[in-house]
């Protein structure tokens, strides 16, 4: 038989046991979801029903385009938008009765000129990160009104993949301090990795993120996820190439000897990074596949010289338990969360859903 679309399947079942798995870790706190992104990629429409049903009633979005998204599916849920307000945004807020992360004292004031009298927004502080938030200094000159605006005081930890760094002990130091500023009001700090850290962390609200998509987010620690995201793809040639001869673009490989390679259906318009030339590994019945040469847009080429009862037709595994998005990632030398957000992006892909 002849295949040439790749399949992506994605493991609901494993994704809900996972956000269960890390909401029983921070058992006094609100587990809410992060499905930024289009829920990573994986899409909201798949993700958020399913962590609805066991009872997932938060959700953090980046932009109020994907809150609105998440309320066509939650229509209860409190939608939080980590990019807060503005402009182009104020009437989906309004619409879809979203809830804005205040950062800066700009926003802040765009806000009181343009209050939705149902909503109390967020606060983010900023606590040693340096990215978005309100510093000390801004928070200083909040008036009391001011600080009974926000139902929430929010923070980011920097260093939260490594339980020992020092920033997260400096963080929290920070985020303690800024709460007594705003008494009463409830505290979210940490997110996937955060919670990890203990009790004194896990605060009013947890955001859980990265691992509740499988990823190990402390490479230092054996993840304890479950694998949310397999991808195959099928075999549309196998040809011979001579010793002496090029493969791929630029001529940047040539063969020390005569081989047999796969082309494969898959390539980096798919979401595969460019890097993974020279270094990326498919398998196929557990057997490790080398690539060789660029990647083009839509296939990759591979050494199956030694690789028996590999046909053209067959599929190849890109991802799976064997060889997940944190694997793939360190032979691309990035990260597993740029892997599973470039992935699942694609749209080229047949879709499983496993429930």
């Amino acid at each position: 038989m002849i295949y040439t679309q790749s399949v992506l399947t994605i493991d609901l079942k494993a994704l809900v046991e996972n956000y269960l798995f890390l909401k029983s870790q921070a058992p006094h706190s609100i587990a809410a979801a992060v499905v930024k992104n289009n829920a990573y990629g994986l899409g909201i429409e798949r993700v958020v029903p399913e962590l609805i049903k066991v009872g997932c009633n938060h959700f953090f979005v980046a932009l109020a385009t994907e809150g609105a998204k998440v309320r066509s599916f939650a229509p209860k849920a409190d939608i939080f938008l980590l990019q807060g307000v503005g402009d182009d945004s104020i009437e989906l807020v309004k619409k879809e009765n979203l809830i804005p992360v205040i950062a800066t004292p700009k926003m802040f004031d765009f806000w009181k000129k343009n209050k939705i009298s149902t909503i109390k927004p967020v606060l983010n502080v900023e606590t040693g990160l340096n990215r978005l938030g309100f510093r000390i200094s801004d928070i200083q000159k909040l008036t009391t009104s001011d600080k009974k605006e926000f139902s929430y005081i929010l923070s980011h930890l920097s260093c939260a993949d490594e339980p020992y760094h020092f920033m997260n002990w400096h963080q929290i130091e920070a985020f303690d301090k800024i709460s007594t500023y705003f008494p009463n009001t409830p505290l979210t700090l940490s997110a996937s990795d955060g919670l990890f850290l203990g009790e004194k962390f896990q605060k009013n609200m947890v955001r859980l993120g990265a691992a509740m998509y499988g990823l190990n987010t402390a490479p230092d620690r054996k993840n304890r996820m479950k694998n949310v995201l397999s991808l195959k793809a099928p075999v549309l040639q196998i040809a011979t190439v001579d010793k002496g001869e090029y493969i791929g673009y630029g001529a940047s490989y040539k063969s020390a000897k005569k081989m047999k390679i796969a082309i494969v259906s898959i390539g980096y318009a798919d979401g595969l990074p460019r890097s993974l030339a020279g270094r990326g590994r498919i398998f196929f019945n557990s057997q490790e596949i080398r690539l060789v040469g660029r990647l083009s847009m839509d296939n990759i080429m591979c050494d199956v010289t030694d690789i028996e009862n590999l046909n053209e037709g067959d599929f190849v595994d890109i991802l799976n338990d064997q060889y997940t998005v944190d694997d793939m990632g360190q032979d691309a030398g990035t990260i597993g969360y740029e892997i599973l957000n470039g992935i699942c992006k694609s749209g080229r892909f047949n879709i499983i859903e496993k429930k």
